[in-house]
């Protein structure tokens, strides 16, 4: 049964109302391990959003077609050929922070968020709003990867944007941003525990301006 919702309403959805991160609280792995700095986020937000949006493109165009009985291995199959894609490109293009996000990328293919939509929308639902929901449920759990390195690297080093080489090229190196000057970073902000209490953060004010 497709959906009666406009095309405004199904970005939005996916931008805020039903954040992948902050409200269906899906790929928390890989929102928490890579978030240690903005462009870490942003690389993996621009790869998830590229497999998110093709694959509930492809998903959509040949729904009909697809056996009911082995939908979801079907799904996964194209999910992985996506990210396969996503790897090369990324391995041509940006290969000092492909080296960095590592087995994330590949990890993209067991995103929960990613089948999810294929499942509960795309295979239901036309090519515009299947494209309108992965681009929106992608730019939405990039922002959250973004804010969420962009609080911890600031916190720990006192920079934003620090290795943006590495997505954007040599040029970008001018575009890291120093709030101060540290001899050690803090620690606490920079590992695992500071994901989680960033994340909670982020959670907690998103929850308020909704209330």
């Amino acid at each position: 049964m497709e959906t009666s919702l406009n095309n405004t309403t199904i970005f939005k959805n996916g931008l805020w109302d039903n954040n992948t991160a902050l409200v269906q609280l899906l790929g928390l792995c890989p929102l928490l391990a890579v978030t240690g700095s903005m462009i870490n986020g942003l690389g993996l937000g621009i790869a998830t959003t590229f497999v998110l949006v093709g694959s509930n493109i492809t998903v959509s165009l040949i729904r009909k077609h697809i056996p009911k009985e082995i939908r979801i291995p079907i799904f996964v199959m194209l999910i992985a050929s996506f990210v396969t894609n996503v790897q090369l490109l990324m391995n041509a293009f940006t290969y000092e922070l492909y080296l960095v996000l590592g087995i994330f990328i590949p990890l993209i293919v067991t995103n929960c968020a990613i089948i999810g939509r294929a499942e509960a929308f795309a295979s239901k639902n036309k090519l515009l709003p299947s494209f309108v929901d992965g681009l929106g449920q992608g730019i939405g759990f990039t922002l959250v990867l973004m804010l969420l390195g962009g609080f911890r690297e600031f916190v720990g080093q006192g920079t934003i944007l620090d290795g943006a080489h590495l997505l954007f090229g040599e040029w970008a190196r001018d575009l890291t941003i120093h709030f101060y000057i540290t001899e050690q970073k803090f620690l606490l902000a920079v590992l695992p525990p500071g994901a989680f209490i960033g994340l909670g953060l982020l959670i907690a004010f998103k929850n308020k301006i909704s209330h």
